[in-house]
């Protein structure tokens, strides 16, 4: 079950908010974790053992961790013992096929590949609940002491299968006890109306353009047309997930939660380094968090931050998929990093403007990587953008979707959004949002194509 589909807005989601504001607060949790877990189980039925498995044994492990004296070995064996699991679980599903066929590659042992499907959500609930048992072994936070309470923080449907990554610091006082606002429920379906309309309004009716990219052949594609196709891709994306988080961050409003922000248009930043600040920015707090600053971030000299920053980014590429363009893509963003961290950051901070194209045209070579079926495939993409091909086929494209193109643009920047702020409890602010919601709705009955892409990874 997704967020932009009829079953969700007009028969799980009523049904569930009704019991949800009616049963007592001592309640709320068990509905709560119950509901998730029916929204999982709606589109993986059989997966839905691998996160009771994950609440149970992450739980009991968190529990003797905290439980055992400090230094003892105890809290290093349980401590072991639950990043096994996760990591364990994470690697067998995601990247069992992806190391034996490298494996038969190398050697032509020819070990069958059991063609794992990819649980829903995996990547993200893994790295939830890794980071829960990591800060109670810190000491950052106590253990849940409460098995429907971790439950329901690991399972809420509206950042289960796709983020943002939420901490349980960032929720754990609001699980044991919160107040549900009228306001919050009324800011909450506003956004969650934002976030439907970026999805379902400008993600699935750009996304075309990229399918005819595929479907011609890259090797027959015009530059105006390779260019026009990762421009629509690049939008795609981020109003696909971007979309889904706003959705998910209005979802967690109405319940009570606030959920952090993962988007602060990604697009006008002035250089790779601001970029990945500004998107997905719950993974990448994530992995300064848990994996930067305890390998010794930037504090061991040049040679180790840069090997720190290695680690990270192979890990961010794998992360994304198990495949040999998601290494190249993480390895791309490593070097730019470096390069703009001891040099060339300090150059574009001169330059008026510039720093702006070189970002975009950087990250949309990097959403190539990212995308196409295979490394081969694409550096043919990137060479028909950077070889001056002639041709016209993008026309008719562009004319087809310029009417959502455009917009997709604009709305890409903050040109809005102080409108936007002043004006949604204008009535013109309310009605549009009215406008958006069923505009939403009208595209999904018609509509056949409906993609997440992030339910991929």
């Amino acid at each position: 079950m997704v967020f932009s589909s009829l079953v969700f807005i007009f028969r799980f989601l009523p049904l569930f908010f009704i019991i949800y504001y009616l049963v007592p607060f001592k309640y709320k949790n068990l509905i709560l974790l119950l509901g998730s877990m029916f929204f999982y189980a709606y589109g993986e039925p059989r997966f839905l053992i691998l996160i009771i498995a994950s609440i149970v044994i992450n739980f009991f492990c968190a529990e003797s961790i905290f439980s055992a004296e400090e230094g003892s070995r105890k809290r290093k064996v349980f401590f072991l013992l639950a990043l096994i699991y996760d990591i364990g679980s994470l690697v067998v599903f995601k990247y069992t096929d992806f190391i034996l066929e490298n494996i038969n590659n190398l050697t032509g042992a020819g070990i069958p590949l059991p063609g794992l499907t990819l649980p829903l959500g995996i990547s993200f609930y893994t790295f939830q609940i890794m980071s829960y048992v990591i800060d109670v072994y810190r000491k950052k936070c106590p253990s849940s002491h409460n098995l429907v309470n971790l439950g329901t923080y690991l399972v809420m449907f509206p950042q289960l299968i796709a983020g943002p990554i939420v901490v349980y610091n960032e929720v754990s006082q609001r699980l044991k006890k919160r107040r549900i606002a009228s306001h919050d429920v009324e800011e909450g379906l506003k956004k969650f109306t934002l976030g439907l309309g970026m999805k379902v309004i400008f993600a699935n009716n750009i996304g075309g353009i990229w399918n005819t990219c595929l479907e011609e052949g890259f090797e027959n594609l015009s530059t105006p047309m390779a260019w026009l196709g990762i421009l629509s891709f690049s939008l795609q994306l981020y109003y696909d997930f971007g979309g889904y988080s706003m959705m998910a961050i209005g979802l967690g409003q109405m319940l009570g939660f606030k959920f952090p922000k993962n988007f602060d248009y990604p697009y006008i930043a002035n250089s790779v380094t601001d970029f990945w600040r500004r998107w997905h920015m719950t993974l990448t707090s994530w992995f300064r968090e848990y994996i930067y600053i305890p390998l010794g971030g930037n504090r061991k000299g040049v040679l180790r931050t840069i090997l720190n920053m290695l680690v990270v980014w192979l890990i961010t590429g794998l992360w994304h998929g198990a495949a040999w363009n998601f290494v190249v893509w993480g390895l791309y963003y490593f070097v730019l990093l470096v390069l703009e961290r001891f040099a060339l950051k300090k150059v574009l901070d001169k330059i008026p403007v510039l720093p702006h194209i070189y970002t975009l045209i950087i990250v949309m070579c990097g959403w190539v990587l990212f995308q196409a079926p295979s490394l081969s495939e694409a550096l043919v993409f990137i060479s028909r953008m950077f070889t001056l091909n002639p041709g016209t086929e993008f026309i008719d494209p562009l004319k087809q979707n310029a009417l959502f193109l455009i917009p997709a643009v604009i709305c890409a920047t903050p040109v809005f959004s102080g409108i936007y702020l002043k004006s949604k409890k204008k009535w013109y602010g309310i009605a549009v949002l009215f406008l958006i919601f069923w505009g939403s709705v009208v595209l999904l009955v018609d509509s056949v194509y409906n993609p997440f892409l992030y339910f991929r990874f």
